[in-house]
């Protein structure tokens, strides 16, 4: 590989941002700023699975692109766009890293229920590149691992040794052999999901790109989520297997134009991008057995990793179990999970923890794991997602950063593997979904955002002069009242001294002093102001309630709106999941002041649920999985 392609990944993000004030200090859009040249090999992909390995030249841009893909698979490509990430790709390439992924997509706007759907034929599937069974799309040694695994798996189809179809699950699977016949791997094609067009169980939807069963995780992007979960899973800590983003070929693959439902003639290779992960022998799942046994340490690293990644479908069926001693018993269990293909949403979302009523859940983490906690940096995750992951969108790497630095600060100020759980988690009220407490401080994280952006233009623009002498564009703080929190304080605080040390910082406060650096608090929480709004939102469920009511049900007209008369496709049957926090309409710059504003809501916001102030309610769950 060239070394123009070796761009080691940036280890001084702003972390000392996270310490204090963020920072614009590493704004700007990280994929454009880097830029590629010299031959490069790219996977393009349709909407509808045919995927082409082909070599970029130096001249080459978006246009001949698309005709080099016209002429080996036969598919129009007028009115189409070339999509790398979040990036719609013109004439400049040089953004597009080596073994990359490419999707080509119809524009939208040509798009209609009369346009037809692009589909691979017969004469399609002679014309595939002739590149190696599997290639890793991968660009470091992180995936030394699934190097060795691949390797057996190339050996074993060579011998005749043919994948085995999963026959669970709601998208399509497939075990990959080694020469002894044994299950080494898991393939899922990235085509053959819930709702992708090639889905060989019937559950066939709209092109790649579009919504699937969480719909904000579109169909197509699961593949690259699974890779995500274990390359963020440092020094195996919460034992995910070796997975990795890989450009397959076999014949075992399913097509839904009919051409290879015919069983008298030889199938055709086709080629496929898929995610590739180790196969686990196991003995169970944690569905078919009692959890009451299951390790504290294992239960405590899976939920981190969840939490880091908001997971929207931990359940008992993707928690495998084996026995540890070899006798047959089960006193000594190991916890291996998978399927993380619902993770990272691009938007906040309900996620699904499976763990969070588990007894283990309740324990405190050990000081080995909050010191794994306090050394998770979420923007050098992000970073590092940028370079092995290159069409990961940012509102994923959003969702990550907001995640991780909640983690943190919780465990930091206190709360166990539960609490915060049930901090991240919605709940129902009569036949309604409500906001749930991380949400709400994202709800008023963004009010205040725009009160700020108010100020500072009418500051600007000469309105308000009574604002002037107390407003500074460039670092603006806000007055708080203090009587609310005052009494949540007095609450969760046990011992005298620490009521002691509230009131010298409610002093200190009334004396128009915003942040204040006290020995005896963490340092992570004493630049945490008290918000009294905050404290009213989380007792009262007031805070912009009129807002997200009205934006729910806009969601829900829109969605009824986008609905044929006719026959609905299976998409326009999905239940439409409501977004409460949306990441991704925020610029370099408010995206910071954001993060600003939501760390200073934190210690409030732990202080309150602490207390029992916030769900005092009664708490009801409702099962949201998707076991597939």
């Amino acid at each position: 590989m060239s070394p123009e392609l070796e761009c080691p990944v940036n280890t001084q993000m702003a972390i000392a941002a996270f310490r204090g004030h963020l920072s614009g200090d590493h704004c700007g859009n990280k994929r454009m700023d880097r830029k590629y040249s010299g031959r490069r090999r790219v996977f393009v992909q349709t909407e509808t699975g045919c995927v082409l390995c082909m070599e970029l030249e130096r001249s080459d841009n978006a246009h001949t692109v698309k005709r080099k893909l016209q002429l080996a698979l036969n598919v129009p490509t007028e009115e189409s766009s070339l999509i790398y990430g979040d990036m719609v790709l013109k004439n400049d390439l040089s953004a597009v890293r080596n073994d990359s992924p490419l999707l080509l997509t119809r524009n939208f706007m040509h798009r209609n229920s009369s346009t037809p759907c692009l589909s691979p034929t017969g004469k399609d599937l002679h014309l595939r590149d002739q590149s190696s069974p599997i290639e890793i799309l991968a660009h470091t040694n992180h995936f030394s691992k699934t190097k060795q695994l691949v390797k057996k798996i190339i050996k074993s189809i060579k011998i005749g040794i043919d994948p085995i179809p999963v026959r669970s699950g709601l998208g399509g699977a497939y075990y990959f052999r080694n020469c002894k016949g044994e299950n080494v791997a898991i393939v899922k094609p990235t085509d053959e999901e819930p709702y992708a067009p090639n889905n060989p169980k019937g559950f066939v939807g709209k092109a790649l790109g579009q919504p699937g069963l969480k719909r904000s995780v579109r169909v197509g992007e699961t593949g690259f989520r699974e890779v995500a979960a274990y390359l963020l899973d440092y020094d195996n800590f919460a034992n995910v297997p070796c997975t990795a983003l890989v450009k397959v070929t076999h014949s075992i693959f399913n097509i839904n134009d009919g051409v290879n439902r015919n069983k008298n003639q030889e199938k055709e290779r086709i080629s496929k991008i898929a995610s590739l992960q180790q196969y686990i022998p196991h003995d169970f799942d944690a569905s078919d057995y009692g959890t009451s046994s299951f390790p504290v340490s294992a239960v405590h690293r899976i939920g981190i990793l969840d939490i880091r990644i908001l997971n929207t479908d931990r359940h008992g069926g993707n928690l495998l179990v084996r026995k540890c001693d070899g006798t047959g018993s089960f006193s000594q269990v190991e916890l291996v999970h998978i399927d993380h293909g619902l993770c990272l949403p691009e938007n906040l979302e309900d996620p699904y923890f499976e763990w969070i009523h588990w007894p283990q859940a309740s324990i405190p983490f050990s000081d080995d794991e909050l010191d794994y906690i306090d050394h998770l940096d979420p923007f050098h995750d992000s970073e590092m997602l940028r370079m092995e992951l290159p069409m990961i969108r940012e509102a994923c790497l959003r969702v990550l950063v907001l995640c991780t630095i909640f983690l943190k600060e919780a465990a930091a100020f206190g709360l166990c593997l539960s609490e915060i759980g049930e901090m991240m988690s919605r709940q129902f009220r009569g036949h309604e979904e409500e906001p749930s407490e991380l949400e709400f401080i994202c709800i008023e994280a963004r009010r205040l955002l725009k009160r700020r952006k108010t100020l500072c233009n009418d500051v600007k623009a000469g309105v308000g002069e009574e604002y002037q002498f107390e407003i500074d564009c460039e670092d603006l703080e806000f007055d708080f009242t203090l009587n609310m929190d005052k009494k949540l304080a007095a609450k969760s605080l046990s011992s005298e001294s620490k009521k002691e040390s509230v009131d010298e910082e409610t002093e200190s406060e009334e004396n128009v002093t915003p942040f204040r650096s006290d020995e005896n608090v963490s340092p992570t929480w004493c630049r945490a102001p008290s918000f009294s709004t905050l404290s009213m939102s989380m007792k009262n469920i007031s805070i912009g309630e009129k807002s997200w009511r009205h934006e729910v049900k806009m969601q829900k007209i829109g969605c009824l709106a986008g609905t044929s008369s006719g026959n609905r496709s299976v998409n326009e049957q999905l239940p439409g999941s409501t977004s409460f926090v949306k990441l991704a309409d925020m610029n370099e710059e408010e995206w910071m002041q954001y993060l600003d504003n939501f760390q200073k809501l934190l210690y409030p916001s732990f202080n309150n649920h602490k207390s029992g102030s916030a769900g005092q309610r009664q708490k009801q769950r409702l099962g949201t999985s998707c076991r597939f």
